[in-house]
């Protein structure tokens, strides 16, 4: 699917009917597994997944995280980041490549559950 045919779908998104384990023990949503599907991003969940060890240390993203995949399309170059609230920062990952098809997405990560901001 092109940028369009994501963008589209993702208003349709708006809770879930199912949740996927991946292999870290982490859950996520039917939207989640639509962009990890349809945009070649289930290398995004790896990469979250990944962190959870570091932001079990930091009382603040237990219970709550956002993370934030911006691509500069010129680049073919991404940044993952992690807030702890809107503009409370955490850390974050440059992305060297990417040809991930959004200007950017949005995950939220709460009690161990990752889905868009839509299925909150």
């Amino acid at each position: 699917m092109d940028r369009a045919q994501i963008e589209a779908q993702l208003p349709y998104f708006t809770g879930t009917d199912n949740w996927y384990k991946h292999q870290s023990g982490l859950l996520y949503t039917d939207g989640v597994k639509f962009i990890a599907d349809h945009a070649g991003a289930y290398w995004l969940i790896d990469l979250i997944a990944s962190y959870q060890k570091r932001c079990r240390k930091d009382r603040m993203l237990r219970q709550f995280q956002i993370w934030i995949l911006g691509v500069e399309r010129d680049y073919h170059r991404g940044c993952v980041s992690c807030l702890r609230d809107t503009d409370n920062l955490a850390f974050q990952q440059t992305i060297p490549f990417t040809d991930f098809p959004l200007p950017e997405i949005t995950f939220y990560l709460e009690n161990e559950v990752l889905c868009l901001p839509s299925e909150r």
